[in-house]
């Protein structure tokens, strides 16, 4: 309370005293006294340290109660003694405290009183330690070297570090961190020719804003030697693959380098891209089996120094497997061709398997796509691609050997024995044994043989030539091809309506089989069973397309056989 308020109390006693009414006793006993407090003068005191208030209240004998009007929590609080002991809380920052004390006298009459205790911030700085949790021991080349200051601490009760600060203050320029603002660090031992010493410091700021640094010494060596080359691992890739050779991991003292790439002298010489750089790349070439190719990365720094590496590839072989693409080397979504990056139709048949490689393939003969075929004369002679007269086709990819027909001429059955046009029912002989299903149709009807119009009398004529005449490109093993056989040379990629290579394939029928080119396989069908009606599957060279048809059926034929 303020000396005004403590006077102007006394004043009023003192009228209360004075005003006993004319004539009366003069006896004031029976007047009461009003309640009144003071809580003294506002203090300025240091956090945590003792404050001590003492009120002065009158009349005498009443109770006090202290509580915290505004300000930060102080325990002890409420104190009920006239005197308040508590000890100023541990702040952040200067805060005002307001207190209030209310006193009530014997007579029940009450008062207040307030005072403003400002309460000064007094932080104490933190303290930076730093320590080196690895590598353990002595490090080295390449090393990576973290620093911690974990064990920094703050001495304020309930203050902490808020963040940290490194730098370096002495050093190789190439000792780089990636982040100063963690509370480790971390960076590699440099390549160096002379020893030298990486001096970081650290600085630590608290929650209150007070910072403290220390300096951390850390001793880099010299390594023995001053160029390293490294040409990286041993790779194992496939023909065809792209290769990249990546020296950037080579190093020099000072950090400037130039890298030369050459190719050592075993194996096939490939053309390397960028070879007066860290990177280079080339294609794996063609290879029929496993082989290796060495590389020599020379690197030279700016004092002209220089140092070697060797890098070997081992190159295998495409696992393209002894089967036929499909000959589909365009692309398409719901209704036109796209090009084959368009990732909404993606993972399509010409993105993969031999046609996706065929311009990288190095392939025996002539083909579209992956397909690879030799043109072979009467006697099973190798002719050139480019050759006009040939009379079968070896399947370099299956090994198989294909007939070539005869050019279509005359009119049934006056035609010759492997006319394109001829065209046979499904009848096949197995251990001397007509093979169930078989039907032969009358001879000389819809074939030139003389003993009947089924598969299996052409066969035997082709396998039987005359007396003084050669085996039919040089084999007397021919047969009806497979199912999977005759599909493996259809060419699904191919332009018109056959999907046949007509360069390799010629003399096709002049006419179809009602509106089709039908092939018989030798794969019969459980489809459709009727009576002793069987059926057997064959293929459309229209359409690519299978079918199984009865076998009493007629269709052409296109005899194949084992090397």
């Amino acid at each position: 309370m303020s000396a005004l308020r403590w006077r102007s109390a006394i004043f009023l006693v003192s009228i209360l005293s004075g005003c006993g009414g004319g004539g009366g006793s003069g006896d004031d006993s029976s007047a009461e006294v009003s309640a009144s407090v003071n809580a003294g003068a506002d203090l300025q005191v240091v956090e945590k340290s003792e404050v001590t208030i003492t009120a002065q209240a009158s009349p005498a004998e009443g109770s006090f109660s202290w509580q915290i009007i505004s300000g930060p929590n102080v325990e002890g609080f409420p104190i009920t003694e006239s005197q308040a002991v508590f000890t100023a809380p541990d702040v952040k920052a200067d805060v005002e405290l307001v207190i209030q004390v209310s006193y009530t006298a014997p007579n029940g009459s009450s008062a207040s009183d307030q005072v403003t205790v400002a309460i000064q911030s007094q932080n104490q700085l933190p303290t930076p330690i730093v320590t080196q949790i690895a590598p353990d021991g002595t490090v080295k080349y390449k090393d990576t070297i973290t620093l911690s200051a974990q064990d920094s601490l703050d001495p304020d009760e309930n203050g902490f570090i808020a963040s940290y600060q490194w730098q370096l203050l002495q050093g190789p320029e190439r000792v780089q961190a990636d982040n100063l603002n963690r509370e480790t660090l971390s960076f590699t031992h440099p390549l160096l020719d002379t020893p030298q010493a990486a001096v970081w410091q650290l600085t630590v700021i608290d929650d209150e804003g007070g910072s403290a640094s220390t300096q951390f010494s850390v001793g880099l060596v010299a390594n023995p030697e001053v160029i390293i080359a490294d040409a990286g691992e041993d790779k194992h890739v496939q023909e065809f693959d792209a290769v990249t050779l990546d020296g950037s991991n080579s190093d020099t003292v000072s950090g400037q380098k130039q890298c030369i790439w050459s190719q050592l002298t075993n194996g096939e010489q490939v053309e390397l891209q960028n070879a007066n750089s860290c990177i280079t790349s080339f294609t794996a070439p063609d290879q029929n089996r496993q082989s290796e190719l060495q590389f020599q990365l020379q690197v030279t720094d700016s004092q002209n120094r220089t140092a070697n590496d060797n890098i070997t590839v081992a190159i295998n072989a495409k696992p393209l497997g002894k089967i036929n693409d499909t000959g589909q080397t365009q692309c398409y979504n719901n209704s036109q061709t796209i090009t084959c990056s368009d990732s909404s139709f993606a993972a399509q048949d010409a993105q993969r398997g031999r046609d996706f490689y065929a311009a990288v393939v190095a392939k025996e003969g002539d083909g579209e796509a992956g397909f690879d075929f030799t043109k072979l004369n009467r006697f099973a002679d190798e002719l050139p691609d480019d050759a006009s007269d040939f009379a079968c086709v070896r399947d370099n990819v299956t090994g198989l050997i294909w007939e070539v027909k005869e050019a279509s001429s005359g009119v049934l059955p006056n035609t010759s024995q492997r006319n394109a046009q001829n065209s046979y029912t499904w009848s096949l002989r197995a251990s001397d044994s007509d093979i169930q299903g078989s039907y032969e149709a009358p001879a000389n009807t819809i074939c030139p043989q003389d003993s009947h119009c089924g598969i299996q009398a052409l066969i035997d004529e082709v396998n039987n030539p005359a007396a003084g005449e050669q085996s039919y490109c040089g084999g007397n093993n021919w047969r009806l091809p497979t199912y999977t056989e005759l599909l493996s040379i259809i060419d699904y990629g191919a332009d018109g309506n056959v999907l046949l290579d007509q360069q390799l394939f010629p003399h096709l029928p002049s006419e179809s089989v009602l509106g089709h080119l039908y092939y018989w396989t030798a794969q019969s069908s459980i489809d459709g069973l009727s009576g002793t009606q069987r059926r057997a599957f064959v293929f459309d060279m229209m359409t690519g397309n299978d079918f199984a048809i009865e076998k009493s059926s007629a269709a052409f034929v296109r005899l194949v056989r084992n090397p």
